[in-house]
């Protein structure tokens, strides 16, 4: 029936198909349990106590001084109220997704009027993010920033690797 190699080659290929079935499985449970709105349950005690081991990492990581800082804190704290305004007040947003394909047809006034919300809460937040990310990034020493352009460059280890 099948040779050795030949039976070695077949359970080889359904180990590999059930591993990446597996993890593909694994990425909709992960997803669904820990997606975009991962952090909506924090309580400010824990989203304060993130920022601030998210600003220690970042700080040890470019050597930043005390001036350098607060700037750092100033752009983590825009780009959370911005990314809080931008998921909005939903609680399960797949249930609203779901909700435009109940019908015979799509609801396309309610889909476009969460675009324009969406585009909206950018255009009125996004000036803010920018002028708080300009004036850390210009605080930064010639040094500091080549580093801040190799770690998005990817060239080197990203800033949150263990590797």
């Amino acid at each position: 029936m099948f040779n050795n190699s030949q039976r070695v080659r077949k359970i080889a290929m359904s180990f590999f198909f059930k591993r990446k079935l597996r993890h593909f499985l694994h990425g909709f449970d992960a997803g669904s349990r820990c997606g975009c709105h991962r952090d909506a349950d924090l309580s400010s005690e824990q989203s304060t106590d993130r920022r601030d081991w998210f600003v220690n990492r970042i700080t040890d990581k470019l050597s930043l001084n005390a001036e350098q800082k607060p700037l750092l804190t100033t752009l983590i704290d825009q780009a959370t109220a911005q990314r809080q305004a931008m998921v909005g007040s939903t609680t399960d947003p797949r249930a609203e997704l779901r909700s435009w394909f109940v019908g015979t047809s799509f609801d396309q006034a309610r889909a476009q009027t969460l675009i324009n919300d969406k585009a909206d809460t950018l255009l009125s937040k996004s000036p803010a993010m920018v002028t708080a990310l300009a004036a850390f990034y210009d605080s930064l020493n010639p040094a500091q920033q080549q580093r801040v352009r190799d770690l998005m460059d990817g060239s080197r280890r990203g800033w949150f690797r263990r590797c």
